[in-house]
């Protein structure tokens, strides 16, 4: 199978092959098809890699069929050692793979090694503690007794994004696995590298042939193959509202397959008068930077109440200006690129509506330099509710700024939205801050920080940014099915 050499930091040389993902070996697409990948810090052709087509989607399903006939029933302690195998893998290679994540998806270097490796490495080694604690309940019923059994779903997949592409592969890989499914993983056609490299951690790390499939292809293709397949038990889908709406349908046409959504939010983040000064600003704006404002949790719209509106403005926007853009291997670059030029004339698009609409530009409201797709930090303030700036999820390093004086008002207004993943607010008030959180229509509220995710946490939304849950024992319940099993006991007084 034909493969790529890329370099990454410190001049590494990193080998990788362009085929599917299928049966632990990697093998090309249907007719050969293939797709082009661009470095989006240059902007110039990167490599080719195989695209995987609706009979590539039907090979996977049948060697994940296969392959769950024995994985569902293997001994937990099994899966346990192999997803630990795969968590000391990544930590061997996390610099290869932080490279990857760093030539074809612009993510910084120091970013991938400082939160996505490590928090894929602590995720896998979660829940390989909770391969052999999958359990059920029991109770006892008129006729004698009954007990529950959590049982694996079968052959599932995932449709993974491209803005945290490893760490959100392993949030639905090491549950999945961990309850005994197979899985069959759809990564970005944009930043695939990371999952060929994965393909050949996991036959390192023992998982038997089939047990993962990994397939970059086409959405509307291979990921929509993937929606209709009538033998796919279960669907988890990060990603956008219109996608995810579109997948939801395609199940309730298909074979009902059960299916998860974490489709992006509007974070607001509520600064309150008595917050500490320092920490509010250095959240709210790593809230808006990091990964270059292209993640699901940004803190978008930033709420500071009236009476330090002026001044915190002022600050922010000192402290969220400027950046050091250029290639994101380098340990100096603070700012790669977005993703492509869709998403850089999405942003531009969103300033001209923002001045249409009356806010203040702070800074930034432009495209950086000559090649890639670098676009500056930006920040307006005295934006009007009902901006679109305010309401719609931009996905880039965009800060929609507006006051409040009163914590039912900012309550209000963090709530109208159609989104609901995560929310900060800062004050010292522990009473406030229990009263915002509980008002807050979010599926996550964090405290004087922002942002934080954790394997052992839940991470997922409510209204329009999905259902269903990663991380924490509640992804259990997202990756099994409940059995109850009800005895009569004959003879028993029970």
């Amino acid at each position: 199978m034909a493969s790529i050499t890329l370099t990454g930091t410190e001049g590494r040389q990193i080998t990788v092959p362009t085929g599917l993902f299928i049966n632990n070996e990697f093998v090309p697409a249907t007719n050969n098809a293939t797709l082009d990948l661009e470095n989006p810090a240059t902007g110039a052709h990167l490599a080719k890699v195989s695209a995987a087509q609706k009979e590539d989607v039907d090979r996977a399903v049948a060697a994940s069929k296969n392959a769950y006939v024995s994985w569902k029933t293997a001994a937990p302690e099994s899966r346990r050692t192999a997803l630990n195998k795969l968590a000391d893998l990544i930590e061997r290679d996390a610099k290869e793979l932080a490279s990857l994540e760093a030539i074809d998806g612009g993510i910084l270097f120091r970013d991938s090694m400082g939160l996505h490796i490590p928090q894929s490495i602590d995720t896998l080694r979660y829940f390989a503690g909770w391969a052999d604690k999958v359990d059920g309940v029991s109770m006892t019923i008129p006729q004698g007794l009954a007990y529950t059994r959590r049982e694996p779903i079968g052959v599932c997949a995932a449709v993974v994004p491209w803005n945290a592409p490893l760490m959100i592969t392993i949030w639905k890989l090491a549950p999945a696995l961990a309850a005994g499914n197979t899985l069959i993983i759809k990564s970005p056609e944009m930043c695939p590298l990371y999952a060929q490299k994965l393909g050949q951690l996991i036959v390192e790390a023992g998982f038997p042939p089939g047990v993962v499939n990994i397939l970059c292809g086409i959405g509307n293709v291979a990921g929509q193959a993937l929606a209709e397949h009538n033998d796919i038990r279960k669907l988890s889908f990060t990603g956008s509202p219109g996608v995810g709406r579109s997948v939801l349908a395609t199940s309730a046409r298909t074979n009902l397959k059960k299916i998860t959504l974490e489709l992006g939010g509007k974070g607001p983040s509520i600064v309150f008068d008595d917050a500490d000064w320092d920490n509010a600003l250095l959240w709210t704006t790593l809230g808006i930077t990091v990964n270059n404002g292209q993640i699901c949790i940004a803190g978008s719209r930033i709420y500071v109440q009236d009476t330090i509106y002026d001044k915190f403005v002022e600050e922010f926007s000192k402290r969220s200006r400027d950046a050091v853009h250029g290639d994101p291997l380098h340990s100096e670059t603070t700012k790669g690129p977005v993703m492509n030029t869709t998403q850089l004339e999405k942003m531009l698009s969103y300033v001209q509506k923002a001045r249409d609409g009356g806010a203040k530009l702070l800074h930034g409201g432009e495209k950086i330099g000559d090649k890639g797709h670098f676009f500056a930090n930006t920040a307006f303030a005295d934006v009007a509710q009902d901006a679109a700036i305010m309401q719609e999820e931009i996905f880039g390093p965009f800060a929609a700024i507006a006051p409040f004086k009163t914590e039912e008002e900012v309550i209000a207004k963090a709530n109208d939205t159609s989104y609901g993943l995560s929310a900060a607010v800062f004050t010292n008030d522990v009473n406030k801050a229990f009263r915002v959180t509980e008002g807050i229509e979010s599926g996550q509220v964090t405290v004087n920080t922002w942002g934080t995710v954790n394997a052992n946490a839940p991470f997922g939304g409510v209204k329009e940014s999905g259902f269903g849950r990663d991380n924490g024992k509640e992804a259990l319940d997202e990756w099994t099915t409940v059995k109850v099993v009800k005895l009569n006991i004959l003879g028993s007084k029970l």
